[in-house]
C-alpha cells in the first residue's frame, strides 16, 4: 500500500477501508498533502485568518479540472526549508511552484508544465546609489561586499553559480534579510518576483530600501512531487496542469496575481 500510494495517503485510504461508505466512498478523492510557504507572496498570500493566493487558485482549478484529487493542508504556513525537508522524506505530498535546481532534482520529481516565471532582483538601501546593470558590476563593488538571500532557496545557488561573491544564507526570511540590509550587514538582497513590492509594504520597509530594476535572472517554477507519491498520482496531477494550461487558466491566474 505505501509503494503504490505514499506512506500518508496510504493511512488515509486505509482508514477508509472502516470507514461510512457515505464518508469513504468509492468516489471518495485522494488528499494531496501541501503546505502554504511563508514569505512567497503572491504564491500564498495572507487574507485575514485565511490563505490565499495564486498556488490557492491553482490548486482549487486543479481540483475541478479532476474531482478525484483533494489538496490538504494548504491553509497551514511553513517556511520555504521545511516544505523542502518534507517533500524529499514523504511527509508531503507535493509543493506548489518550486524552481528546478540539480539538487532539487534529485530530491523529488517535477511535473507538468513550468507555472509561471520569475525574475530576480536585487534590493538595495534607499540612500545606496549603487547601481547594477550585471554581474560584473556586483563584483566591482569590492570583495567585502556582502549578497543577502534567503537560507534554503534556490538564490543561494543562482549566486554560488556565479563566483567571486562573499554571500550571506543564514537567515531562512525575507524579514531578517531586509532588516540586515537597512542595518548595513549587507550591501544587497537577492530575491525574486513578482511579489516584491508586496513584501516591502507588508514588511513596512518601502520608504527604506528599493528594488533595483535590472533582472539579473529568470527561472521558471513547477509543481514538484515526493519521490514516495504513486507516479500514477502524479501523472493525474500533471494531466490537470496540462488542462489548465491548454486552457489558458494558468496564464489568467498569473496576470491576476502580478
Amino acid at each position: 500500500m505505501a509503494g503504490k500510494y505514499g506512506m500518508g495517503t496510504a493511512l488515509l485510504v486505509a482508514a477508509c477501508w472502516v470507514s461510512p461508505p457515505a464518508v469513504c466512498g468509492a468516489d471518495a478523492p485522494l488528499p494531496l498533502r501541501i503546505a502554504a510557504q511563508e514569505g512567497s507572496e503572491p504564491k500564498f498570500v495572507a487574507e485575514g485568518d485565511k490563505i490565499g493566493g495564486l498556488c490557492i487558485d491553482i490548486l482549487r482549478a486543479v481540483e475541478a479540472i479532476d474531482p478525484g484529487l483533494r489538496f490538504v493542508g494548504d491553509q497551514q504556513w511553513k517556511p520555504l526549508i521545511r516544505v523542502i525537508s518534507e517533500l524529499a522524506n514523504g511527509s508531503e505530498d507535493v509543493a506548489c511552484a518550486l524552481q528546478r535546481t540539480p539538487q532539487r532534482e534529485q530530491q523529488f520529481h517535477f511535473i507538468g508544465p513550468a507555472l509561471f516565471t520569475i525574475d530576480y532582483h536585487f534590493l538595495a538601501r534607499s540612500d545606496d546609489n549603487v547601481v547594477i546593470t550585471s554581474w560584473d558590476d556586483v563584483r566591482r563593488l569590492g570583495p567585502d561586499t556582502v549578497v543577502l538571500v534567503n537560507r534554503g532557496y534556490a538564490a543561494g545557488e543562482i549566486i554560488g553559480a556565479m563566483g567571486n561573491f562573499k554571500v550571506d544564507a543564514s537567515s531562512p526570511r525575507a524579514e531578517l534579510n531586509l532588516h540586515k540590509l537597512m542595518i548595513g550587514r549587507g550591501r544587497l538582497y537577492f530575491h525574486r518576483g513578482p511579489g516584491l513590492h508586496q513584501l516591502l509594504a507588508r514588511t513596512g520597509t518601502a520608504g527604506q530600501v528599493r528594488i533595483l530594476p535590472q533582472v539579473m535572472y529568470s527561472a521558471k517554477l513547477y509543481f514538484a512531487a515526493s519521490k514516495q507519491l504513486d507516479r500514477k498520482i502524479s501523472e493525474r496531477l500533471a494531466s490537470a496542469l496540462f488542462a489548465l494550461e491548454k486552457k489558458g487558466e494558468l496564464e489568467r491566474l498569473m496576470r491576476k496575481w502580478d
